[in-house]
């Protein structure tokens, strides 16, 4: 089979993607093999690929390939999330372009236009994972939106209604204007922005008096319900008991005492407004103050804004300032920086709202996840730093407000008889709902006509946080085959902004529906960044496309490319010019193979001893790469397991190896030699193929025909056995010598064609092992070992030993004698500059210790280097 000169991706990809397929080899159910389970993070449903996919993806399949060249029953489980309110926000907007309004639309209508989108656009990101070469188990796709899994979000949802741990409740909520829904406190960014703080007087009620008070938000006051001051404050013993005039509104409201107040912040005197602040709230509760909730759920101002209803809040803001000014409550305003909450989905301000809502009790639910990870190190952090972030969260957690006020997603089982706080039930069908009202109301005469589901549907996390259990089933069957075999996952690779968000509540999930962790180890990849370190979005336009990067460089070498700058758990910052790297890698590869493919082989020949040596040598760096292999995995450092195998195979086998086993020009290699030499190649091509999927099947298939059952992807992984480690040292000596007189030809001009003599003055007692190796390739005729010096030869050193090459009649004498001196000049003048650097007591008494011996290091080599020098110019 011809092979071509240079390898092409576009040729290849394609093809074995397709033979995989149709191999099944991906496909994964329950047998008598110990399963390695990774369940994929679902991106959104009609999202595209991004650098951050490619990262994680990469490295799931990664994992997932070794493990199924170990013999493990690999399955990786593919999938998508509905992303309740970045899918609904696209079906607005689309919605809008088309003149439909949502307000107009019934939920059935309007889900009709949100599975429209989602069959459009859903699933394009799974295609694009196939071009990168994720060997996910296709069959399992799963979408959390499916009727299997909507259904287990409804079970949930009731198992923890009737253990007392769901609850209905008006609570101060994370609003988002834009999306018009509640947030959790996880989906709030906080930033620190410039604002203003402006100073306004309230005139005391039934007199000429004054207070001051300090807001961020002066269009707040038309919601005020009191003025508190700390009773402690003797500034204001004057007010108590007094009341306060809101300006503009003019409503009445009382002077309120309670040590909340800071006396020592601000004015002293505090607007409470208990509808839009969540302190505000507390105090208005304890007082008993009214609430006046001012926003429309846009953000714009309803009737209680007077004149400036339905304006923008930040509109009035201006606006209100100026009316205040003109007016003359306005005292001043000052610049004043503080946090200021915005939507993790839409970047809008949140407003704090009082609202009715559904929330999950989360006091109980954390504590075996925290004992999991922090105390029985059930559950493993790599980077473990995470775990101090985990057990901040988990500490410091709030209950989680799980309603969302979308129509996209999975609606809350509850439905309405009545319009008291309680007038509701739970249940999974509006049949069962009817028993349970007409049980509940001891009314028989109720029908389906008088219940009303629950419009609002649940957090989209609230059903991702089930992903490792749900998608074998195990919440509808708890004891079914797959999740009894499959459960838990082994591994979980996703990023660290979503650590509370989903990988914390999948542990609470795990613990509380199955008693047991949902995975042992969490890989926390970093950011992708920019060369300049800032994280790549659309806006700054500073983001490759993927799907161009795999057409320009392949996706093995993108799949380097991106691992190559990918420190387990820090941010990479992504340079183009690795997947550059990553395809050179290829090439390099490539042509490695063709050389072999090239070589006619002989059976008669005897093996040479260079070869012989040689083989030891590989299986011994082999064996030893194999070992760094298994360490680098046991703490998921998957790019330090990749820089091993770089190093082995573009060094140690093509750069070393192979020159040493390589016949002669137009002379055969011998059959026993080649044989080895395939050996190795082969296991090269499978602690290589994790990363470079494609490049290994096309050499893999092209060594030998191959059945299906013979494909690489299901070869089973090198075996280790021992590491020769004399064996790697005598050969570092051995490399620095070829190194040494490939030196001395370079700069004497002496043509490798022509053989030349060796001596060597062996103090070191170093091992003539290599010998053979050492004298092919340094094209030498004889080595001799000698006991003194050898005269009129140009000589190197390597540890203590000196080597000698006799000087040919080519050599200008008196040129290299010009350059000898000029060595000469350059090293001892470095030598006086390290020896100035440890004659300086403060440097020796301050320095650390290994900076010390590296100085002394350079010491001794620059005195060696010296000694050599003048030798070489003794002999000419």
């Amino acid at each position: 089979m011809s092979l071509a000169t240079k390898y092409n991706p576009q040729d290849v990809e394609g093809k074995w993607y397709d033979y995989w397929m149709k191999n099944n080899y991906f496909h994964s159910v329950p047998n008598d093999k110990e399963p390695y389970t990774i369940v994929i993070p679902p991106p959104n449903v009609t999202g595209v690929l991004h650098m951050g996919h490619m990262l994680n993806n990469t490295i799931q399949d990664v994992l997932i390939r070794r493990a199924r060249l170990k013999g493990f029953n690999a399955c990786w489980v593919p999938g998508t999330d509905h992303a309740s309110i970045a899918t609904e926000a696209k079906v607005v907007a689309r919605l809008k372009e088309q003149g439909i309004n949502k307000a107009d639309l019934t939920r059935d209508e309007f889900l009709k236009y949100a599975w429209e989108w989602t069959d459009e656009h859903g699933g394009i990101i799974l295609e694009q994972l196939k071009k990168l070469g994720a060997s996910c188990d296709w069959e399992r796709t799963k979408f959390t939106m499916d009727d299997d899994l909507n259904q287990a979000v409804t079970k949930v949802f009731i198992d923890l209604y009737k253990k007392g741990l769901i609850y209905r409740g008006y609570r101060m909520v994370n609003w988002d204007p834009s999306a018009k829904t509640t947030l959790s406190d996880e989906e709030v960014i906080y930033e620190e922005r410039q604002g203003n703080l402006y100073y306004l007087n309230y005139k005391i009620e039934g007199s000429d008096d004054v207070l001051t008070i300090a807001t961020t938000r002066p269009e707040t006051i038309l919601g005020d319900s009191a003025i508190c001051i700390n009773p402690n404050d003797e500034r204001f013993t004057h007010l108590k008991g007094k009341k306060a005039i809101v300006p503009i509104v003019g409503r009445v409201i009382p002077i309120i005492e309670d040590e909340y107040v800071d006396i020592e912040f601000g004015t002293g005197c505090l607007k409470v407004t208990p509808a839009h602040d969540q302190n505000d709230k507390i105090l208005g509760e304890k007082h008993n103050l009214e609430v006046i909730d001012i926003f429309n759920d846009d953000a714009s101002l309803n009737s209680f804004g007077l004149h400036y209803e339905g304006k923008d809040r930040f509109v009035v803001r201006k606006e209100i300032t100026k009316e205040l000014d003109k007016l003359g409550y306005l005292v001043k305003v000052e610049q004043h920086m503080h946090k200021v909450g915005t939507s993790e989905r839409t970047k809008e301000v949140i407003e704090p709202k009082i609202s009715a809502q559904w929330f999950l009790k989360m006091d109980t639910i954390v504590e075996p996840a925290l004992k999991a990870v922090l105390e029985d190190e059930e559950i493993k952090f790599f980077p473990k730093h995470y775990n101090s972030t985990y057990k901040h969260w988990l500490e410091n957690i709030r209950d989680w407000n799980i309603s969302r006020q979308l129509w996209w997603g999975h609606q809350i089982p509850a439905y309405f008889y009545g319009d008291g706080v309680e007038d509701f039930v739970i249940a999974e069908s509006i049949e069962e709902a009817l028993e349970l009202a007409k049980e509940k109301t001891n009314n028989q005469q109720l029908t389906s006509a008088d219940l009303t589901q629950d419009p609002d549907a649940l957090d989209t996390w609230f059903s991702s946080w089930l992903w490792p259990i749900s998608v074998f089933d195990g919440i509808r069957y708890p004891d079914n085959d797959e999740i009894n075999y499959y459960y838990p996952t082994n591994d979980l690779v996703t990023g660290p902004d979503i650590i509370f968000f989903w990988v914390a509540r999948m542990i609470f999930a795990g613990y509380e529906f199955r008693n047991e962790k949902p995975f042992t180890n969490v890989y926390f990849t970093g950011i992708v960044r920019d060369e300049k370190g800032r994280k790549m979005s659309k806006q700054l336009g500073n983001s490759p496309d993927p799907i161009g990067l795999i057409e320009k460089y392949g996706a093995d070498g993108v799949r380097v490319g991106m691992l190559l700058c990918s420190a387990a758990g820090n941010d990479l910052l992504f340079d183009e010019d690795l997947c550059a790297q990553g395809r050179n890698f290829s090439n390099k590869i490539w042509n490695s193979f063709r050389l072999i493919k090239g070589w006619e082989v002989s059976e008669t020949i005897e093996q040479p001893q260079s070869s012989k040596i040689a083989i030891d040598w590989y299986q011994a760096k082999f064996q030893q790469t194999l070992l760094d292999l298994e360490k680098s995995f046991e703490q998921y450092r998957v790019s330090e397991a990749l820089m091993s195998i770089y190093k082995l195979i573009w060094d140690d086998f093509s750069s070393w190896f192979l020159e040493m086993v390589k016949p002669a020009y137009q002379q055969p290699i011998d059959a026993k030699t080649l044989k080895s030499v395939i050996s190795f190649l082969e296991d090269n091509l499978k602690v290589l193929h994790p990363y470079m999927p494609f490049l290994s099947e096309e050499i893999w298939q092209n060594i030998s025909e191959r059945t299906p059952e013979e494909a690489l992807i299901i070869a089973s992984y090198p075996k280790f056995i021992d590491v020769n480690e004399n064996l790697i040292q005598e050969f570092k000596i051995a490399s620095e010598v070829i190194s040494g007189i490939r030196t001395v030809r370079k700069d004497k001009n002496i043509a490798f064609k022509n053989e030349i003599e060796f001596s060597i003055l062996n103090n070191d007692q170093v091992s003539s092992n290599f010998d053979s190796v050492i004298q092919k390739l340094g094209n030498i005729s004889t080595i001799n070992y000698v006991q003194e010096k050898v005269e009129s030869a140009i000589s190197f050193r390597v540890k203590s030993n000196e080597y000698f090459i006799p000087m040919g009649d080519a050599i200008d004498v008196e040129a290299e004698k010009v350059k000898l001196l000029e060595e000469l000049k350059y090293n001892e003048g470095f030598l006086l500059s390290v020896q100035k650097k440890l004659g300086n007591e403060r440097f020796v008494s301050n320095a650390p210790e290994q900076v010390i011996n590296l100085e002394r290091q350079k010491e001794a080599d620059a005195l060696a280097k010296i000694e050599t020098i003048k030798a070489s110019l003794a002999s000419l």
